[in-house]
């Protein structure tokens, strides 16, 4: 029950604090508006804060209906973002690289079967910081989904001495949303053509964050 009551009251501190921050569009693929197909949306792990609600204007704005999967951590922590995330929407599949890894990614397969869009932050959880992990490439192998990094820049920001230096908005601020171009990744390719999709993605990622 105080579990629920914290969620709950989380998201109306996230919703409220939005509410003070000026948001527009810096990139934004004409193609994601028109393809009409779910995606995998990846993100630096410092970026998660509006990354929800960067995903929530580009629904709005492309009239894709609001159909998120996201994979959360397996901790005690994890729990609470989950909750967290079920109030804005969002279906968590629980686990880690080091936790329940391999059927988190199944069940973001799962949803992304039918029909969801999937959130992953692509250097996560442990960095290092702004490198891709294969967990992106290999679910879109798994699903066929194209790849869409995504980015923001702040004019504001808290920046933690974490290892993927946080990002934390301050009041007031304004946020520059970034989509690059969608990236299709072959079914099956050998390692080296795995390298050069990582190596694709990472530089389209890197192109669209200004720190």
């Amino acid at each position: 029950m105080k579990q629920r009551a914290l969620a709950r009251l989380i998201y109306w501190v996230v919703r409220g604090f939005t509410a003070t921050i000026r948001f527009h569009w810096g990139s934004l693929p004409t193609q994601l508006t028109a393809e009409g197909q779910p995606y995998i949306f990846c993100a630096w792990h410092n970026r998660l804060p509006l990354s929800l609600i960067m995903y929530q204007k580009w629904a709005a704005q492309a009239g894709a209906p609001l159909r998120l999967a996201a994979i959360v951590s397996a901790s005690r922590d994890g729990a609470m973002m989950a909750r967290v995330l079920e109030l804005f929407g969002v279906e968590p599949a629980r686990g880690s690289s080091s936790r329940r890894g391999l059927q988190a990614m199944l069940e973001l397969a799962d949803w992304a079967r039918r029909g969801y869009d999937i959130a992953f932050t692509s250097d996560g959880p442990r960095g290092p910081l702004y490198q891709i992990k294969p967990g992106v490439i290999a679910l879109a192998q798994m699903t066929g989904r194209p790849i869409v990094p995504a980015s923001y820049h702040l004019t504001r920001k808290l920046t933690l001495r974490s290892w993927d230096r946080f990002q934390i908005p301050l009041p007031f601020s304004t946020c520059t949303l970034k989509f690059g171009n969608p990236i299709h990744v072959p079914r099956s390719f050998r390692d080296e053509e795995r390298a050069r999709v990582c190596a694709e993605v990472e530089a389209e990622l890197r192109r669209l964050t200004v720190d």
